[in-house]
């Protein structure tokens, strides 16, 4: 099962460093995929409820293949959706939404199948759970 650190945390919710490029390189580092927060105003930004930290087109095309690339605005979705290494999506409150490789982004609480990715708090605890991967703030202790 895929274990992905929910905008880089590992060892849980660490709202200082989240999404911070270093930060994500580290859970990538470590074994990990990493889902991320981008948005295009005026240049390429990583942040969960604004534009924080300055990043690359670049460094998501290094790490494409471990990034979960959650999209919060529509200029970085209409942008990125171009990019076929890229695995992206956009929701908000979805149960479910689909990313561009064709996985099943999936909220708490909701039914899972193969190709499902299920947001969590904690990995750990879904240890029997058999979805394609997990997206958590826990991923270690």
């Amino acid at each position: 099962m895929k274990l992905i650190a929910h905008r880089g945390n590992l060892t849980g919710a660490q709202p200082s460093h989240e999404n911070h490029p270093d930060y994500i390189n580290e859970a990538i580092v470590n074994g990990f995929d990493a889902e991320i927060d981008v948005w295009i105003k005026k240049g390429l930004y990583l942040g969960h409820d604004e534009p924080q930290y300055k990043c690359s087109i670049s460094f998501l095309l290094t790490h494409a293949a471990k990034l979960w690339i959650h999209c919060k605005n529509l200029r970085a979705l209409e942008t990125l959706i171009d990019i076929p290494d890229l695995n992206i999506f956009w929701h908000q409150e979805d149960n479910f939404t689909l990313t561009s490789k064709g996985f099943i982004w999936t909220y708490p609480h909701q039914a899972i199948g193969p190709r499902s990715v299920l947001v969590v708090d904690n990995a750990l605890a879904y240890a029997g759970a058999s979805p394609y991967g997990l997206c958590a703030d826990t991923l270690t202790t």
